[in-house]
């Protein structure tokens, strides 16, 4: 592999692993050196002849051309965006509802599998599928996901031919709509594997497949979580087209970002950097609470993963934000190599002053526990009328409370439908959501999951299994 002629390079966080083009960031998902590939220069956003009515296919092109330049041809790229952003269920792609006060929610649930993985997914399937087309190679995309991740990954790459797609979920711990919305799914080219763990005992081990060279050779690993920067180029998207909406892009809009990954809120500060109006960006967790204590004390101290009512963020291990560790330490690739390497060992670490500054200067932080987090689905249904599902909660209540005295717009990513989390929206409302006529026969569809222990081995098995078939 090696950097196309023209465009970006995309250079490894640890600082190790050679610079690549895009459409070599897009297959290799995780550096081999163990670090996330990031844009060595990230270009400045260009949003000519755009305003608050043009179309958001015509607002992810202008934003996300400069990425790929010299990997694929505009004609092409502009088709595939077209194309990507015509499954969705609204003409608005990513609507803006408005609570009053300047308080607006981001409903990111229009897309196949309800759930704001589907805007960045569908787009990453259609490049993997032209990038493997054009080689003449075929990949296995190994995937975790805390529940959204999956179905979108799946939807968006069911019967490539190109493809062979193996999907991580922790037993037990993702909402019933969102297992079976993975599982019922009948493509040969699919596996769903249910772990004896969480979902970072399912991220570590997608993280040691791609650390294996051997695996690497054998499967042409590739990733579509959010450790692909194609992830994160793409979600950059929805910011910009909220602050044309809001502003016509001339003043700057905050935003609330329930976060487990942290790859959501990170795509803002991408989007900031580019030059997009931003006021507050601000992190919201659940009771998982990682980011929030890192905020107070500087340190990153894991803690045991607690189940809870927002399932997609039960998270102690953030992988995006090495991206921003990288960042934040003036892209020292080896100091970020030891302070995620002391961090795995001790399960604690201490950042430098400088870097704590950095990120405190550019981030706002909150939580919400599950208490909480009904309190405000049954306020925002009682004020509103609306039923929001538990993730969207848990951004919108830190919204509430983090919110500084600028007057900017404050717009709450609503990652989610409620429909995904029925028993937590009918606790807090008494309402029971009901599914979209497209998803109306899912309970009695017949589930497909295969269980496996949390250990490289029996994945790899799993991996062999679906090749093989």
């Amino acid at each position: 592999m090696g950097i196309e002629d023209v465009g970006i390079e995309y250079v490894s966080t640890r600082g190790i692993a050679p610079a690549l083009g895009f459409a070599d960031t897009l297959l290799t998902g995780l550096a081999t050196d163990g670090g996330l590939y990031c844009p060595a220069d990230v270009p400045e956003l260009n949003l000519d002849g755009l305003g608050p009515e043009s179309s958001y296919a015509d607002i992810a092109l202008a934003v996300m051309w400069p990425y790929v330049e010299g990997s694929i041809d505009k004609q092409t790229f502009t088709t595939m965006v077209e194309e990507t952003y015509s499954v969705f269920h609204h003409p608005d792609i990513v609507p803006l509802v408005d609570l009053g006060d300047g308080l607006h929610l981001l409903d990111l649930s229009q897309g196949p599998t309800l759930a704001f993985k589907d805007v960045a997914l569908q787009l990453v399937g259609r490049l993997l599928d032209y990038e493997l087309t054009s080689r003449g190679e075929r990949v296995t995309v190994l995937a975790a996901t805390s529940g959204d991740t999956g179905s979108a990954a799946i939807e968006a790459l069911k019967n490539r031919k190109n493809v062979n797609l193996v999907v991580l979920h922790p037993h037990g711990r993702v909402s019933d709509v969102q297992r079976r919305q993975m599982t019922t799914v009948v493509a040969p080219n699919i596996r769903n594997v249910a772990l004896d763990g969480n979902f970072d005992d399912c991220q570590d081990l997608v993280k040691a497949a791609f650390a294996d060279p051997s695996l690497r050779s054998e499967f042409g690993l590739a990733a579509v979580n959010s450790i692909n920067w194609a992830r994160v180029m793409a979600q950059i998207v929805y910011y910009v087209s909220s602050s044309l909406r809001l502003t016509g892009g001339t003043s700057p809009v905050s935003f609330a970002v329930p976060t487990g990954n942290f790859g959501n809120v990170l795509a803002g500060w991408y989007a900031k950097r580019m030059g997009n109006p931003t006021g507050q960006l601000i992190v919201a967790s659940n009771r998982n609470d990682i980011l929030t204590r890192f905020f107070a004390t500087g340190s990153l101290t894991a803690q045991n993963v607690a189940p809870s009512l927002s399932p997609s963020m039960d998270i102690q291990v953030s992988s995006n934000f090495e991206r921003l560790l990288w960042e934040a330490s003036g892209r020292q690739g080896e100091a970020v190599s030891k302070v995620l390497s002391d961090f795995r060992t001790e399960g604690e670490v201490a950042l430098e002053a400088d870097w704590v500054g950095f990120i405190r200067a550019e981030f706002a932080s909150g939580r919400a526990d599950d208490e909480e987090t009904l309190a405000e689905m049954e306020r925002t249904h009682s004020e509103y009328g609306l039923l929001i599902d538990p993730h969207t909660a848990v951004g919108l209540k830190v919204a509430r409370e983090q919110r500084d005295d600028s007057g900017n717009p404050m717009v709450v990513l609503s990652t989610a439908s409620p429909a995904k989390f029925p028993d937590a929206v009918k606790q807090a409302t008494g309402i029971h959501p009901e599914l979209p006529p497209f998803l109306a026969e899912l309970h009695s569809r017949i589930e497909r999951v295969e269980r496996s222990a949390a250990d490289l081995e029996s994945v790899v098995t799993q991996m062999r299994a679906l090749n093989q078939s």
